[in-house]
């Protein structure tokens, strides 16, 4: 048992205190020990009746519960947690126990937070073989500043009345993780295609066809517009499966990095950083 933080004496110091009882006194021991008569006199009688044992640390808990819960009650709250998913209130009112008193027993047993009904859909990660193979697009909906902001400033009373919004619109490569970004006026279809233009010449310097893109279900992306592009174009449309962002994540961790970059940038103005702005 870990000895209190605050505690005036340990077994050690107990033990020491038993003999300075016995060759000082009781009062003149407590005294230089810092404790208490009644204090002194308890370790006194418990060094008297158990010996060493008796200076030892033990447990405050009562050795009779008279309200103690039924065990029985216990358990089969537990196994109404886990087995029907019943709240704490179905139980308490079921079993014949109190909420308090079903929460306790159901974060003991482990069964506090219920595992989801479906298991958890398995990470998958890919990456194509050659650079050109599939194309992410992203947009991201950014609010405009004429000033800098309370993030910077510090003061929440200045703010930019109708500023307005922008879209960083973003491409990235699968294979190769190289990104194309462009700050357009909304997330459009006709923007949309106004970035995947740029973005395919931008690659096609590289020496890079692209053959695929992934989006999202965005009305953008899902709108007529761009799927007459993609069709001129004969690149092949892939879209992602609807509330599953993790499947265009390589667009989504690319716009966390450019917006971290760009704060870090704006924050610490230096001559690597002015060339990420």
């Amino acid at each position: 048992m870990n000895t209190h933080k605050n505690a005036s004496l340990t077994p050690k110091g107990r033990a020491h205190l038993v003999k300075e009882i016995v060759r000082i006194g009781l009062m003149p021991a407590a005294e230089a020990a810092g404790i208490s008569a009644r204090t002194a006199r308890k370790w006194q009688r418990r060094f008297a009746a158990q010996g060493v044992a008796g200076l030892l640390d033990r447990s405050s808990r009562p050795r009779r519960s008279p309200q103690r819960s039924d065990p029985s009650k216990i358990e089969r709250a537990v196994a109404l947690r886990r087995n029907q998913r019943l709240t704490y209130a179905q139980i308490a009112e079921r079993v014949g126990l109190s909420r308090s008193t079903v929460a306790r027993a159901c974060q003991s047993a482990g069964v506090a937070r219920l595992p989801p009904l479906q298991a958890t859909v398995p990470v998958r990660r890919y990456e194509r073989k050659a650079a050109g193979e599939l194309l992410h697009l992203d947009t991201k909906k950014l609010a405009c500043f004429a000033q800098p902001g309370h993030r910077v400033t510090g003061d929440r009373t200045r703010y930019t009345a109708k500023a307005g919004w922008q879209a960083l619109h973003v491409a990235i490569d699968d294979h190769s993780r190289v990104g194309f970004s462009l700050m357009l006026p909304d997330e459009t279809a006709r923007s949309a295609c106004q970035h995947l233009l740029a973005a395919l010449r931008y690659y096609r310097g590289l020496g890079v066809r692209i053959e695929r893109v992934m989006t999202d279900n965005g009305s953008a992306y899902t709108s007529r517009r761009f799927a007459r592009l993609l069709r001129r174009l004969k690149i092949k449309h892939l879209r992602t499966k609807p509330y599953t962002p993790r499947t265009n994540g390589k667009a989504e961790r690319f716009i966390q990095t450019l917006l971290r970059e760009w704060a870090y940038a704006y924050c610490y103005p230096t001559s690597e950083s002015t060339r990420i702005l």
